[in-house]
């Protein structure tokens, strides 16, 4: 008998770091169980109200969550760790800012369309997080589309003419009255939430219960 594919719906925005982080511990922990799956991405922002200039990223945090300089240093040498035993690269610094991303789901959506969502959702992680490239800029990304095989001038049609804004809000919405309020939330089978980066470990944990509760 054929598996049944699990579920996995995953919240998130691409300026979280905890969020590739995140998802590379899923993958790890998917590829050590085998387990068979569908992932579908959901756009969440961390910043709905960031003007377009955006703020600087050490700034942003000290004052958002009222971290000090140094614990704000002492977390991106501990997610730069991670990020590197999971073979994702970050590289953190003092000019890097934190934008607005309501325009990077929207091209997320038109990606989707044509099942390209998952490409360009990781091109869009390093994008931001290897290459510290201003996803704020439409051009940008465009030229990020382009570069895993989509069609630029319709990348910046997308953009610029606003077509999926609406569906992007409304899903946006959908997902705050779940109850979402911080990412990454991961969804499994459509009834089970997990929140924050867990690890690989906890992630296999949990696929090993819903696999063997589904092949029972």
């Amino acid at each position: 008998m054929t598996e049944t594919p699990l579920r996995i719906d995953i919240i998130s925005d691409v300026m979280c770091p905890w969020c590739i982080i995140g998802y590379r511990q899923l993958q790890t922990a998917l590829e050590a169980t085998g387990t068979a799956h569908e992932i579908h991405w959901h756009p969440f922002e961390l910043n709905p109200e960031m003007p377009p200039e955006g703020q600087n990223l050490r700034e942003h945090i000290i004052e958002k969550y009222g971290s000090s300089p140094e614990q704000s240093e002492q977390s991106r040498v501990q997610m730069t760790a991670i990020g590197a035993d999971l073979g994702f690269e970050f590289r953190f610094a003092e000019d890097m800012r934190m934008h607005n991303t309501f325009a990077a789901h929207q091209l997320l959506h038109w990606a989707g369309e044509m099942g390209r969502k998952h490409d360009l959702k990781q091109a869009l992680f390093s994008a931001h997080f290897t290459h510290r490239r201003d996803l704020s800029d439409r051009g940008v990304l465009a030229d990020v589309a382009a570069e895993i095989g989509l069609d630029r001038d319709e990348a910046l049609a997308v953009l610029e003419d606003q077509r999926f804004a609406e569906i992007v809000r409304e899903h946006e919405r959908f997902w705050l009255r779940q109850g979402i309020q911080g990412v990454p939330a991961v969804v499994f089978d459509s009834k089970h939430l997990v929140t924050g980066a867990q690890g690989a470990e906890t992630y296999a944990r949990i696929l090993t219960q819903l696999t063997q509760g589904q092949n029972t």
